[in-house]
């Protein structure tokens, strides 16, 4: 069967401007680039071919906003999926380098965590390659749990108390300097699964004995109650620029029960922050982090995503990663209105000074669909129908393939129905009636997503 893409038409949108807060001191840290740029009269004039990394509903989210750049000559992604083909030329290696060269990118775009945490921009600069992104030592803020703790504990950013273990002797006396609930957080890299919250010193015992293996650490920290809040920036390693606030819910089942997923679904309206809260993050948060990045060496280039509690207190670090979200960068091109290649890269030349991002007003809300077993063990291969009956929605891929000339599943999380409406009522609504078309097998997903932010309409 075909892969379709359906996509809805959303007009006559008041836009909403974001502008990036800008740094006094000027660029120094600019890439050298030993190889021919291609010629940009003005940034407006500029056609790149540009390359995506990655294979999820992320990357598809990226290259659908990206194929719909006047800036963009030839799209691919490596190694892509199904629904990426649709929108790019998708290469079937993990030989990122490689895949650049064969096509001579201008521009290389990374989407999940792993590649960078290898050092797959360090790779590309030291061959005079542009892309977008941290380096491996920038990226530890995601790839290193205590790497991100002490940090913000050196640049005075809010965060939980916490602890690092690496014993199991260790982690059970500590455990008892935490008031219950305590959450344990995996130290490396866990797709957003490396967290257990437990309720009782049993329970937190057994999340020790689950997330500390031999030669790891564990982080324990004190539970903090909210709103949770994902803030998402792009940086050039000075100046930066905010993308608009979005809601993700980790957990697997409605009402944030079950245990963490990647990210079961989100949503992105103009309601979540007050202006004030923005700039508070703004304020406490993230301008601290680049600075200190750039005053300890480590400039920070390319996405900074500060999963926030919202308190009483004030906005406070759950977690950093050095990416975008999945799926909140679903939700994100969805509602952007502005041009998306302009940005990346011009950040890529420490220009990010001379971007702005326009919104639509209307709120987006995208919506998983998860494999049968997710996020334990998962099935494959189960086809999927249905999708040629979705209108007015985007549906990105994330766990896709093709078999024998079906559309089956690959992955835990399979697709992210995204849809717009004039208000986030009617968004979820929208988004729910497109959900209820397509099906496969052990199907499953959660049914209040955008519930939270009602309460701001």
């Amino acid at each position: 069967m075909p892969v379709l893409v359906c996509v809805g038409q959303v007009g006559n949108l008041r836009p909403i401007v974001n502008r990036p807060l800008l740094n006094s001191e000027l660029f120094t840290g600019r890439l050298t680039i030993g190889r021919r740029l291609p010629t940009c009269p003005t940034r407006k004039e500029c056609e790149l071919k540009v390359l995506v990394i990655g294979a999820g509903g992320r990357e598809h989210a990226l290259c659908w906003k990206l194929a719909q750049s006047p800036n963009t000559s030839a799209l691919y992604a490596a190694p892509g999926n199904p629904g990426i083909a649709s929108v790019a030329t998708c290469l079937a290696t993990t030989d990122y380098l490689a895949a650049a060269e064969s096509i001579d990118a201008d521009l290389t775009v990374v989407g999940p965590e792993a590649p960078l945490a290898a050092g797959i921009v360090d790779q590309f600069r030291s061959k005079g390659r542009r892309i977008f992104g941290p380096t491996a030592a920038a990226a530890r803020l995601e790839a290193s749990k205590t790497f991100a703790k002490d940090f913000m504990l050196r640049a005075g950013i809010p965060t939980a108390r916490y602890a690092t273990v690496e014993t199991i002797d260790h982690a059970r006396k500590k455990l008892r300097d935490f008031a219950l609930p305590v959450v344990l957080k995996a130290d490396g890299l866990a797709a957003g699964k490396g967290v257990i919250i437990a309720n009782s010193h049993s329970e937190g015992e057994q999340g020790i004995a689950q997330l500390l293996t031999p030669g790891s650490a564990l982080v324990i920290e004190e539970f903090l109650t909210g709103e949770e809040v994902s803030f998402i920036v792009l940086s050039d390693g000075i100046n930066i620029l905010p993308l608009e606030p979005t809601q993700d819910h980790k957990a697997v089942f409605d009402g944030d029960t079950g245990p963490n997923t990647g990210g079961m679904g989100a949503y992105c309206d103009g309601r979540i922050l007050s202006e004030f809260q923005k700039a508070m993050i703004m304020a406490q948060v993230i301008r601290p982090a680049i600075e200190k990045m750039r005053a300890e060496g480590q400039p920070f280039t390319g996405f900074l995503y500060a999963g926030l509690m919202m308190t009483e207190q004030g906005p406070k670090v759950l977690e950093f990663n050095a990416r975008l979200g999945d799926p909140e960068t679903q939700v994100l091109m969805h509602r952007m209105e502005s041009d998306f290649v302009e940005p990346l890269f011009e950040a890529t030349q420490g220009q990010l000074n001379e971007s702005e991002l326009k919104w639509r007003a209307d709120p987006s809300v995208c919506v998983v669909l998860a494999a049968a077993g997710y996020p334990g063990a998962v099935r494959s291969g189960d086809k999927i129908t249905g999708l040629d009956h979705v209108e007015n929605a985007t549906v990105f891929h994330a766990g896709t393939k093709q078999a024998n000339g079906d559309l089956v599943t690959s992955g835990g999380r399979v697709l992210g129905v995204t849809a717009s409406g004039p208000t986030l009522q009617s968004a979820i609504h929208n988004t729910y009636e497109q959900v209820d078309k397509i099906h496969f097998d052990g199907m499953h997903y959660r049914t209040d997503i955008g519930q939270k932010g009602l309460k701001r309409w």
